[in-house]
């Protein structure tokens, strides 16, 4: 018979049990609160914060913030039972019950923790019914959360007047802190406020909070909930709460922030409070003396090149100024970089072997293909260094590099570089691509100098960070994680209906989700490096950019500031519409974008004089402690003598030499020949080939092996130079191959030109060709047009269709190109 009894009792266990999950399941809890997001600093104070879905602030509280000192005087003042009973206190429903019945003391409901909790949930009118549902409710959320997460819900619920709800709403809000850093007399003002939310407003009836809060105090302190030191502090401290604007710093982070984690609540940044406000202030009265010269907006980021952490984000001057579109964000907006890509390209160009620092480039007018770049003042001089190319951002040397490198191999490294605007357009983008004729973002651009003082190594921005170890509270609850959302998201609050963005907002944690870009997709190294350059490309890269006789140096910056240790880069687009300067040390990139959002450009607005003083404005208030060591050579890299006139190692005739960086196994061993023994009359007159040359009569002689473009720029410009004198007119023989026939520069070998009738258009004729070459003839379909100079330009007027257009030398080699001719009325 026990056995049978104990059976019964068994069944009835596991019917009953089977009956609860079945109602469990039937009547779930109702959804969790949905919090205001918060955006958080590196070092977990608050920056930005949100309304929520229903326009309420209701920031949530995490356990750590629930200080000992919260926990006593909210359990003391509200549930005294709180961690023994199941949701009901029996006892006190029954003393509640006697009071009401026989209408003795106060008449109460013996709501305990959890059955407000359920209250605030689902928010009815009180009768008994709705008492009774409840109960049950503060049992089910028994059965689901631990007391310290039940305790967390009604802490992140409770009331506070008007749209405040919530602990943590209430101590930022009224006293610009958050609940763990409140006194014990502010502690106890947030716990006593719930009960009477519209007559204890704080701001409006501080006398009487006031009078409450010292009430409360001498009860938890003969209660001996406080020792009686910390209670008579806190009955002297002065009640001075009043309501505050929420954090609004670092507004176009935060709105991106919390559109890219729509379902977390609190979102931990990467920012650091003091740079940012710093940054902010900086940039808003910076733009602010700029008015004048019709410039309203400046974008600025801040990277910190160990962690790649965005430590400072501003992405306007002003997010309220709607004037100047405000709301708009400088750092993602795809603007033309003007030249902050040269100094990738001569890197890429450096790993290729293509040049070394002291190479000689051609600093001429040149056509390439129809192409016709002009450096920024309109001048050309001649051949100038790689690092002079750099150094004052010369734009035809820059093209000739990437026309030798090839625009797919340029546009293919900014693709793993993660920019997304090249990658689209790759196909389309040409030799102006360096000049800024391609999209950017400053983010971008920005990372892509952080490769540069990372060694070449390319990595993601990162704009989250975990929580610090300072934040971590010993003995804080691990939660459940729930599967339906991130894992870093804990299943005791659970996440909102509805995606958050702007006054709309989620459940969070602070840990953040892996973050994607065109470049996640390439093999990477640890941390998601990759490697676009070498480390040796990188430093001498970086060693040129940190020269300061430089023209991007802003005017009177020597005398009028303390100049910063950096390599940075300037930049200016076409029409003047958007400034650039980006710079780096070892521990900080800083990337600045000056214009206006509308795209009207200014005359004022350059790189050197607009953007790039906020930049060290920038760098001495943020990098002011940085360490003073600068970048090193890399042990890859090695040096060598080569020929001050051409940069190439030296040959038979380089009597002046000077040392060069060049990278060993990579780098040109390309011997000059700047000069070339040529066989000359005795006075000079001609020159001879070893066919022709006479028995006697005539001497070696060293004369410049210049590039045929060189040497029409020097003719042209009046340049002196020792000239080759005209080869011996009694010679037979045609002197050269058709590597030294002339080069038509324009007009463009398949090209279509429009000329206009009205404005009577005509068409240019001109060529580059060898030294010895005095004369050159113009010829068009095979018809023969006008005899010149070899450096002289020739207009004429075809008739419209195809055309062949030749130019022959006075040493009888030819070159021919195919142009389409159309009229336009």
């Amino acid at each position: 018979m026990k056995w049978q009894a104990y059976r019964r009792i068994l069944a009835g266990l596991v019917l009953s049990l089977l009956l609860l999950l079945g109602l469990d399941r039937l009547f779930p809890l109702p959804p969790p609160p949905q919090y205001s997001p918060l955006v958080l600093a590196a070092d977990g104070s608050v920056l930005h914060a949100f309304l929520n879905p229903t326009q309420k602030w209701r920031m949530k509280t995490e356990l750590g913030e629930i200080t000992p000192a919260l926990r006593k005087a909210v359990i003391e003042k509200e549930d005294r039972w709180f961690r023994w009973h199941f949701g009901v206190n029996p006892v006190a429903l029954a003393q509640a019950a006697g009071r009401n019945l026989f209408g003795r003391g106060r008449t109460t409901g013996a709501s305990t923790i959890p059955m407000q909790v359920a209250r605030l949930l689902e928010p009815k009118e009180r009768t008994v019914g709705n008492k009774l549902l409840e109960m049950l409710r503060a049992v089910q959320l028994e059965a689901h959360y631990s007391k310290d997460e039940i305790l967390q819900l009604y802490l992140n619920l409770v009331p506070y007047g008007g749209n405040v709800e919530g602990v943590k709403s209430a101590a930022l809000l009224y006293f610009q802190q958050p609940p763990d850093y409140l006194s014990l007399a502010q502690t106890v003002t947030l716990a006593i406020i719930p009960n009477r939310p519209t007559g204890l407003v704080l701001g409006q009836h501080n006398a009487a909070v006031l009078r409450e809060r010292n009430r409360w105090l001498r009860r938890f302190g003969a209660a001996g909930l406080f020792p009686q030191e910390a209670i008579a502090d806190a009955l002297l401290e002065p009640l001075d709460a009043r309501r505050h604007a929420a954090p609004t710093l670092a507004p176009h982070l935060a709105r991106r922030l919390v559109r890219q984690f729509p379902h977390e609540a609190i979102i931990r940044s990467s920012l650091h409070r003091s740079k940012q406000t710093k940054a902010e202030d900086l940039t808003q009265g910076y733009v602010r003396r700029l008015l004048e010269l019709g410039i309203t907006q400046a974008a600025v980021l801040v990277v910190n090149n160990h962690t790649r952490q965005v430590e400072a984000y501003v992405g306007s001057a002003d997010f309220r100024d709607f004037t100047s579109q405000g709301q708009n964000d400088g750092v993602v907006a795809v603007r033309s970089p003007g030249s902050t890509l040269k100094p990738f390209l001569y890197a890429l160009a450096l790993d290729r072997g293509l040049v070394t620092p002291k190479l000689l480039l051609p600093d001429v007018p040149t056509n390439f293909q129809g192409y016709r770049p002009e450096n920024f003042d309109k001048r050309c001089n001649g051949e100038v260094t790689l690092e002079r190319a750099l150094a004052y951002s010369l734009n035809i040397p820059a093209v000739r590099v990437l026309h030798e490198l090839g625009v797919p191999a340029f546009t293919d490294k900014l693709r793993q570089a993660g920019f997304q605007n090249v990658t689209r357009n790759r196909a389309q983008l040409g030799l102006s691509s360096i000049l800024g004729g391609c999209g950017a973002s400053l983010e971008e651009l920005t990372n892509l100098y952080v490769t540069l003082a990372a060694g070449g190594r390319y990595a993601p921005l990162r704009w989250t960070s975990p929580p610090s170890p300072l934040s971590k509270r010993e003995g804080e609850p691990a939660l459940a994680v729930d599967e339906n959302t991130s894992s870093s998201s804990t299943k005791s609050l659970g996440s909102p209906l509805s995606p958050g963005e702007g006054g709309r907002g989620g459940e969070a944690t602070t840990t953040s989700k892996p973050q994607t870009s065109p470049s996640s997709l390439l093999e990477r190294g640890p941390g998601g490096e990759v490697s676009l350059i070498s480390e040796s490309a990188a430093f001498l890269t970086t060693d040129i950019l940190s020269q300061l006789t430089r023209p991007d140096l802003p005017i009177n910056a020597a005398s009028s500031m303390r100049l910063p240790k950096i390599a940075w880069k300037t930049g200016t687009s076409y029409g003047r519409r958007d400034a650039w300067s980006i710079g780096y040390n070892r521990q900080y990139t800083i990337g600045v974008w000056v214009g206006n959002f509308s795209g009207r450009g200014s005359p004022a607005l350059t790189g050197a004089d607009v953007a790039t003083p906020l930049l060290f404005d920038l760098f001495n208030a943020l990098a002011y402690n940085s360490p003073n060591d600068w970048f090193g050579p890399p042990a890859a890299l090695d040096f060598r003598l080569v020929c001050a006139e051409t940069g190439l190692v030296p040959g038979e005739n380089c009597p002046n030499q000077l040392i060069d960086y060049f990278l060993p196994g990579v780098s040109s061993g390309r011997r000059c020949q700047h000069l070339r023994q040529v066989l000359v009359a005795a006075d000079g007159s001609f020159a001879y080939c070893r066919a022709c040359a006479p028995a006697a009569g005539y001497r070696q002689g060293l004369y410049p092996n210049l590039r045929p473009e060189v040497a029409a720029f020097k003719e042209a410009q009046g340049l002196p130079y020792r000239r080759l004198p005209p080869h011996n007119p009694l010679c037979q023989l045609v002197q050269g191959g058709a590597e030294r026939a002339p080069t038509i520069t324009s007009p463009a070998a398949n090209a279509e030109y429009v000329l206009s009738q009205r404005e009577n258009q005509l068409l240019l004729l001109s060529c580059t060709t060898p030294s010895e070459v005095r004369q050159v003839s113009w010829y068009v379909n095979d018809q023969f047009l006008k005899t010149v100079p070899a450096t002289e330009r020739v207009f004429f007027k075809p008739a419209p269709g195809a055309l062949k257009i030749s130019c022959a030398d006075d040493h009888g080699r030819n070159t021919d190109v195919l142009v389409t001719v159309a009229e336009l009325d």
